[in-house]
């Protein structure tokens, strides 16, 4: 007989963010009859990074047409396939239409305290407009405020240390450059104005891009730029919407012989390494990079997380627009402040670069810090820890036969180095048993829309009870978050990413099927990966969870 659990309806959960992750999340759990949801965001309209007072003309997004996508929602054509900021706008906003009533906007969440007596939450709440402050209590919260809503601003390059140094124009992070975007333009009318763009990554490109176009003098630094994927017309959809990358760039569990041969041979790691090489040399040939251009500063296609898909070349793109002479590099060099006075920048070489106008693209701050009480944090488990301390200090040996990841670029200092004991990515380990707290979208992903969906399944078999092959205990919930966090340490030291074998592992977790885009052992890595193949997992779930057989 199935095991019971409590009336789902019973049950009130907060979904901290608007984004992808929340949204998804939201749509989920109704679907599956929690129909006490509440989706808290402090933005004004949903979307996340893609909110509208965030999204600025010219901003591009790294993912082809289907990979922001739900499936229960169609995403309209975008012009030549790629997809721009206004496109996942309208597409959230459209998305979230059928539960906008269960969304308050305008909310700032100040604090979140779980009472241990009770097990249930209370969460502090500022209306951003009014000011009012108010507490709400819930029996389960899902953590969705992704890795993009809390700027990371250096001291050094901060508003008070450039106004302390002097500087008189404005300091402006990416994520606030579209609700800024009048004042920088008007503070750069005069063709003399230099307008400085600290970092390599995306938000860099495209602000450099936009500014540039409208004619402004721009001057981007940096010390490495992401690595680059394009191609002079687009990449068949076998090849970008498959598994096929994300075999040649390999996972910490090998399930195919073609996975094994290609990541644990001598001539698996040669033609691995050859083809990441050949990509990158025909992506920076399609751009017309020249050999001696501080474009070719980039970070590797197959070591880093940061890649950015260009697509097919376009003329009012950031790397056309450098090869025109219309942007001006400085790389590699690293900014380490301003100047007395206020007129330069002052780089690590020494050397000072004069700026008018500082935009930052220095990255993003962790959205939890400070959000939980300490006594909530520790019981959930939640903060990070520097790698080998305590009780992770074991060794894990398991993939030193990668003979793929031998000769790997050089690493981070430990003293920069973290590690999380979340299991998937999802449930502190810590909270394993409790079934009342989750994360939705804290793991990067090439194809957000399938991930994120795929989590949010997951999570809602979390929270009704289903019987589910996860860690029956804290200590094995951990010891697994342990190793996937020394896998992470040792491919990507820089970021989290899950490539489509993680949601392969999530969906058969819930005693799902897997591998859901068919072929056989030869065609398999070229079938096209789509989200409809995800359309019915409630369905399956709840014929699962009644020990019936799912219908075909």
């Amino acid at each position: 007989m199935p095991q019971e659990w409590p009336d789902p309806l019973t049950s009130a959960i907060a979904i901290i963010g608007s984004g992808p992750a929340g949204l998804i999340t939201a749509h989920t759990l109704l679907q599956d009859g929690f129909s006490q949801v509440q989706i808290l965001t402090r933005d004004s309209t949903v979307g996340g990074v893609w909110a509208a007072d965030r999204v600025y003309p010219g901003l591009q997004i790294n993912n082809v047409h289907g990979e922001y996508r739900f499936s229960a929602l169609k995403m309209p054509p975008a012009e030549g396939g790629r997809l721009t900021g206004h496109d996942l706008r309208a597409y959230m906003e459209a998305f979230s239409q059928r539960f906008q009533h269960i969304i308050r906007f305008n909310t700032e969440v100040v604090h979140i305290r779980r009472d241990e007596t009770t097990s249930l939450w209370y969460i502090s709440l500022q209306d951003k407009i009014t000011s009012t402050l108010e507490v709400l209590v819930f029996d389960r919260v899902v953590l969705c405020t992704g890795g993009c809503s809390t700027p990371n601003i250096p001291q050094p390059l901060s508003v008070a240390a450039a106004t302390q140094a002097g500087f008189q124009g404005p300091v402006i992070h990416s994520m606030n450059f579209a609700s800024q975007i009048d004042r920088i333009l008007e503070s750069t009318t005069n063709i003399k104005v230099l307008t400085v763009i600290v970092g390599g990554g995306r938000s860099a490109q495209d602000m450099a891009a936009y500014l540039a176009n409208q004619g402004r003098k721009v001057k981007v630094v940096f010390e490495m730029a992401d690595a680059i994927l394009a191609s002079p017309s687009p990449l068949p959809a076998f090849v970008r919407k498959s598994r096929l990358l994300s075999i040649f760039f390999g996972y910490s569990i090998l399930r195919s012989r073609l996975e094994r041969f290609l990541h644990t041979t001598r001539l698996g790691a040669i033609i691995t390494g050859s083809f990441w090489s050949t990509l990158s040399a025909a992506s920076l040939a399609s751009l017309s990079v020249p050999n001696d251009s501080p474009l070719r500063n980039i970070r590797s296609l197959f070591w880093t997380t940061s890649t950015n898909d260009e697509g097919v070349p376009n003329p009012n793109r950031f790397h056309a627009l450098v090869n025109a002479g219309k942007i001006e590099l400085v790389s590699p060099a690293r900014v380490r402040g301003f100047t007395p006075g206020g007129k330069c920048l002052t780089l690590s070489d020494g050397h000072m670069v004069d700026a008018d106008v500082v935009l930052l693209a220095t990255g993003h701050a962790s959205s939890w810090t400070g959000l939980f009480d300490e006594n909530t944090a520790n019981e959930l488990g939640i903060n990070r820890h520097p790698p080998g301390s305590a009780s992770s200090a074991k060794s894990y040996t398991e993939w030193d036969n990668y003979r793929s990841l031998a000769n790997p670029p050089k690493s981070r200092p430990d003293s920069v180095k973290w590690a999380a004991t979340i299991y998937n990515g999802i449930v502190p380990a810590k909270n394993i048993t409790r079934r009342d707290f989750a994360i939705n979208g804290a793991s990067f992903t090439a194809n957000v829309g399938y991930s994120c969906e795929v989590q949010a399944h997951w999570i809602s078999s979390y929270f009704l009870g289903d019987q589910m092959s996860i860690p029956k205990t804290p200590e094995e919930a951990y010891e697994r978050a342990e190793r996937d966090a020394a896998w992470v340490r040792k491919r990507h030291p820089d970021a989290l990413l899950r490539w489509p074998q993680y949601t392969d592992h999530l969906l058969e977790e819930m005693g799902l099927s897997s591998m859901r885009s068919g072929g056989n052992w030869l065609t398999w890595p070229f079938k096209i990966i789509d989200v409809k193949e995800i359309a019915n997992l409630s369905e399956e779930r709840r014929q699962s969870r009644i020990g019936a057989e799912p219908k075909p």
